[in-house]
């Protein structure tokens, strides 16, 4: 066992991994792959999904090691601190349990010895009552008409997860039926244009405002906030903010003052971190206006399976820790520094977006845990885009440039299928000949001698080879409905926090966004004196000073 303050690279587990990178170095996919048995034992099915892992760089005895590394991590305890409620969220002194979030009614799920899924469950039944009424037209607006449309406003972890899964349900047939007739939008930038294109066609008559800020101090969201109130303010009269805009926030005294009734302000909790919070109110409230609440409760029970799963399956059944120890071995070990994600679905395509907040947030740390600077890489760099898009855009260098592992997730059956006919396959079918064709060519490639026995110019043979031995992995869902959504959310969550405890980090802090939001105070204010009163610029670089005195000088904002 480690002690809390050793590193995992001092255990015995980690230092035979190292030494197992040479075997590694010696093999090549095409080989690997012409295993059956190793194939076999490297796909695992669970509640409909079928995951193939065979084409890592990676052996049976390389998964053997890797759960050696897992039990030198100390993981099973670490998973149980998790679900258990401790405060594993050790520089902000919090738990972590948005497994709470989506857990069944009668489950016990404490933090700080008491049970908080009956608070979570108040809330969610809250949630279901308002917005049935907005959806029945049973709440009106200020001048009596339904609230079809939505703006949902929040920013980082209050908006990316969301806008994740509204996306993907926005061509699932049954979230269609449900969503007839109205609009879900996401305002998140503080650039005004982002404001323009949000309330651009709608009406502040017919349209309901969700301000997302714990603290309801977040700047951005804050801004955004008084801007859409005035833009309601000015065409309604102050007295209709009530009807027309509501909270999710723990600050009840801000949202009173802002103008919102307190009733309808929908909490979450602090053991609840922002890019983990779309099961929380955060989600939940903008997708069950959208969508009602039966579909969103879909999508909830979805990430409670995976949550089950995670919790008590063993490890090398464990899909989650599967890929949280793959991740660990490509990057501390094989030294990739980063993560493709290619969803074979365009529904799916706010999903790397959403993926790359949850693992670069959570992730990307230089410390361990207990404040140790890291002899050793963690976190990846998280990219992606849909299939077949892709393909035509970044593919070239995850074939022939560097080597980037890749996650290939395909949907069996299409949410909206196309049969022409005459055509050889349906479009789906086009679609998903890609996914699987993908992942031979990273891993096969293509020989100078196979080029050569195709009679290819010499001097073309050398921009034609394809090395191969470039890993992947694939993800199969058998439909993309809110419940396979809710599903492929907490398999990365759980993935990115399996990666964080093998590594020894806190994954559930942020620090690292706050020393920029500090020095744009400072900008701010110089801002202000210099446009109110003219100040000069102070207390800057030579680089910053030129770059402000460009902006103060050319820019149009008016004078305050």
């Amino acid at each position: 066992m480690t002690s809390s303050t050793a590193l995992v690279c001092d255990t015995e587990a980690w230092k035979d991994l190292k030494g197992h990178v040479e075997d590694i170095k010696k093999t090549h996919l095409r080989d690997l792959m012409s295993d059956v048995n190793r194939c076999e034992s490297m796909m695992l099915e669970f509640d409909g999904l079928l995951l193939d892992y065979s084409r890592q760089r990676a052996t049976v005895e390389t998964m053997d090691k890797l759960l050696n590394l897992a039990k030198d991590a100390q993981l099973t305890e670490k998973i149980s601190r998790m679900f258990n409620g401790e405060h594993i969220n050790s520089t902000e002194n919090r738990s972590v349990l948005h497994v709470a979030l989506r857990a069944p009614k009668d489950a016990v799920i404490k933090a700080d010895g008491k049970n908080v899924v009956p608070e979570v469950w108040n809330v969610l039944d809250k949630i279901k009552e308002f917005s049935e009424k907005i959806r029945s037209g049973s709440w009106v607006g200020a001048t009596g008409k339904p609230l079809k449309d939505v703006i949902a406003i929040g920013i980082g972890g209050s908006f990316l997860g969301p806008l994740f899964v509204h996306t993907a349900l926005q061509t699932d047939p049954e979230s269609v039926e449900c969503a007839k007739g109205r609009q879900l939008r996401f305002l998140a930038n503080i650039d005004p244009v982002d404001v323009a294109r949000k309330i651009n066609g709608l009406n502040p008559e017919t349209t309901l405002v969700v301000v997302v800020s714990k603290t309801f101090t977040t700047a951005e969201t804050m801004l955004n906030a008084r801007t859409l109130r005035e833009w309601i303010t000015v065409a309604l009269g102050a007295s209709a903010v009530a009807k027309h805009m509501v909270a999710v926030s723990t600050n009840l005294a801000l949202v009173e003052k802002f103008g919102i009734d307190p009733n309808n302000a929908f909490a979450f909790w602090d053991w609840v971190g922002g890019r983990y919070s779309v099961c929380s109110a955060v989600g939940v409230l903008p997708l069950s206006l959208q969508y009602g609440f039966s579909v969103v409760e879909k999508f909830l029970k979805g990430a409670s399976s995976i949550d089950q799963h995670f919790q008590s399956t063993p490890f090398e059944k464990n899909i989650p820790v599967l890929l949280g120890l793959l991740s660990v071995w490509n990057v501390s070990f094989l030294g990739y520094p980063a993560r493709a994600i290619l969803p074979y679905s365009q529904a799916l395509e706010k999903f790397a977006p959403h993926i790359q907040q949850v693992s670069m947030e959570s992730n990307g740390k230089g410390v361990s845990i207990d404040g140790l600077p890291l002899p050793y890489e963690t976190g990846e760099i998280d990219f992606g885009e849909p299939g077949t898009n892709g393909q035509h855009s970044f593919y070239q260098l995850i074939h022939q440039g560097r080597v980037i592992p890749c996650d290939f997730i395909g949907i069996v059956k299409s949410q909206q299928p196309v049969y022409l006919k005459g055509e050889v396959v349906s479009n789906h079918d086009e679609l998903m000949s890609n996914f699987f064709a993908q992942p031979d060519a990273l891993a096969y490639g293509k020989t100078p001698e196979q080029l050569q026995k195709e009679n290819v110019s010499e001097n073309l043979i050398p921009h034609k080879t394809f090395s191969g031995n470039r890993p992947s992995l694939s993800l199969l869902l058998p439909e993309l409905s809110a419940y396979n959504v809710g599903q492929l959310l907490a398999i990365y969550e759980h993935r990115v926090a399996v990666q964080g405890f093998v590594w020894g980090i806190n994954s559930f802090d942020q620090w690292g966004v706050e020393l920029g939001k500090v020095l744009a105070t400072q900008v701010r204010k110089q801002l202000h004196s210099s446009r109110t009163q003219g100040t000069t610029l102070e207390g800057f670089n030579y680089s910053t000073t030129t770059l402000l005195k460009r902006y103060l000088e050319t820019s149009s904002e008016p004078q305050m």
